[in-house]
Order: C-alpha cells, then sequence, then structure tokens
C-alpha cells in the first residue's frame, strides 16, 4: 500500500509539474513559436560552431565573448539604442580582440581574461548608470519567451551569414584546426581565419546571449560539440550528431519549461549535461572495446 501510495504521489506531482494540456495550449502561442524558431536556429549555429569550437581550444573565448556582449548590450541601453545591436558590436569588439591579440592558444586564456574582465568592469558601469540590476539579470540568463518577431528576424538573419561564412572557410578552417603545423606549412592564412572565425562565433554568441543568457551560451556553443567528438572522430558525422544535440538541448529544454513556468536554461543546461555523461560513458566502452 505504502508503494502504490508513492507512485501515485509521484505520478500527480509530475502531472502537475508538466501539465501536459498547458505545454500544448501554449505552444499554439504565437510568442511562444517565435521562441522556438529561434531556440532552434541558436541550436543550429550551436551545433554547426561547436565541434571546431572544441578543436581549435576556444570554450573560454565563448565565454569571454559572450560575458563582453553583455557589456556591449548595457552600454546600448545607456545610450537610448538597440539591446541586441549594442550586443552584436560588443560581441564582435571581443572576437576581434581576442582573434588578432590571442592568435595562439598559450597566450589566448590569458589575453580573453585580462580584456573579460575589463569588460565587465564596464558592463557594471553602464548598469549601475542606468539604474536597473533586473536588467542586467535578464541579460545574464536570457529572455527567451520575449523574443518578438524582430528578435526572431536578427537570429534568422544571424543565421544566414554565420552559416555563409563557414561553407566558404570551412576547409581551410577544419585543415587549421585539426593540423595548425601542416596547415602552417601550407600557407594557410592562420591569422586571418583565426579572427573571421570568433567574429562568426561572435555573432552566434551575441544572439544566444538575448535567448538563453551569457552565463550559459556555453551550454549551446560547447557542450553538444564536446559530447559528439566522444562518439566519432569523422567531421561529418560529428557535426551531424552536434546539431542533433544542440536542438534536442534547445528546443526540448524550451518545451519542458512551458508549463512549469521556470527558465528555459535550467532545462537546456540539464539536458546538454546529461547528453554529455552518456555519450562520454559510450565513448569511453568503445575505447575499451578496441583496445
Amino acid at each position: 500500500m505504502t508503494e502504490r501510495f508513492v507512485l501515485a504521489a509521484t505520478q500527480i506531482q509530475l502531472s502537475t509539474f508538466w501539465d501536459f494540456a498547458e505545454t500544448a495550449r501554449l505552444l499554439e502561442r504565437d510568442f511562444v513559436q517565435q521562441s522556438l524558431i529561434a531556440i532552434a536556429l541558436l541550436g543550429l549555429l550551436g551545433g554547426i560552431l561547436g565541434p571546431l569550437i572544441v578543436a581549435r581550444q576556444m570554450s573560454f573565448a565563448v565565454h569571454g565573448v559572450s560575458e563582453l556582449s553583455v557589456t556591449g548590450a548595457a552600454a546600448a541601453l545607456l545610450a537610448g539604442i538597440s539591446i541586441n545591436v549594442g550586443g552584436v558590436i560588443g560581441a564582435v569588439i571581443a572576437a576581434a580582440v581576442f582573434g588578432f591579440m590571442g592568435n595562439r592558444a598559450r597566450e589566448r586564456d590569458s589575453v580573453i581574461g585580462v580584456v573579460m574582465a575589463f569588460g565587465l568592469g564596464l558592463a557594471v558601469l553602464f548598469l549601475s548608470l542606468y539604474g536597473s540590476a533586473r536588467t542586467g539579470f535578464a541579460m545574464l540568463t536570457g529572455q527567451v519567451v520575449s523574443v518578438g518577431t524582430g528578435g526572431l528576424m536578427a537570429v534568422a538573419i544571424t543565421t544566414v551569414v554565420v552559416l555563409a561564412g563557414i561553407a566558404v572557410i570551412y576547409r581551410p578552417l577544419l585543415f587549421a584546426s585539426t593540423d595548425p603545423r601542416g596547415a602552417e606549412a601550407a600557407g594557410v592564412p592562420m591569422h586571418w581565419l583565426s579572427v573571421i572565425f570568433a567574429v562568426l562565433m561572435a555573432l552566434a554568441c551575441a544572439q544566444g546571449v538575448q535567448i538563453i543568457g551569457a552565463l550559459l551560451v556555453m551550454s549551446l556553443m560547447i557542450t553538444p560539440g564536446a559530447a559528439a567528438a566522444r562518439l566519432t572522430s569523422n567531421p561529418v558525422h560529428v557535426v551531424g550528431f552536434s546539431i542533433l544535440f544542440a536542438e534536442v538541448a534547445a528546443v526540448g529544454g524550451l518545451v519542458l519549461s512551458l508549463a512549469p513556468g521556470l527558465p528555459v536554461s535550467v532545462f537546456v543546461t540539464t539536458i546538454s549535461f546529461v547528453i554529455y555523461l552518456v555519450c562520454r560513458w559510450v565513448g569511453q566502452h568503445r575505447t575499451y572495446a578496441t583496445r
């Protein structure tokens, strides 16, 4: 009797926490559909960029660019212009600085740390002058349910620009990412590839800040790519798995967050983390099986 009571109570709690009828009702709303499309596009960007970010050891750069996107958004807020535009400008400037000053991996982390500390100090100043700590918190945690038509259009344009840029530089960039010495000996323009990729990554990160927040952009820009790399070394397969994992985390996280009314970031990061743990476990067992 006790076990049946516990099971019934658990089912009631789950049905209350995830009200499927409420979720279905919310999915019919225009603003939710816009949010779904926006976060799906962000998942696509994260899935494509993630493997290259991991291969180029730029995870910390993603964090730095995302945080400095907040600086640009805070400056735009104070100046009375579009937050999205300010975030993009801040992210691109940060990425360009990282690309020019930290082209080599051994010096990249220190450059990012120095610039990020200065940029975050400016962000605190701008938000203090504006007089709204709540706005700063929203930039850190995201506002996916308030994307709107303008935000969706910005994400869509960014997606087209980033995908077009990656399509142009993908082959030499992949070569430079997997065999930097060989690429440099072959005459590949390593420095400019680094800067161009950093700017494309910054554009994606800036939109991610608007949707899921600066603190959690890495859950879509890094985790899916890192998980996919655990399953295979084939570049095409890695990108395919990375896109799949990013979309599951992004869209699934948003859908699960609707009925409870909790921040989407909680679910996106949890799904991404679980996927990574499973892929890590599968990769380790495949390695042991081949020995």
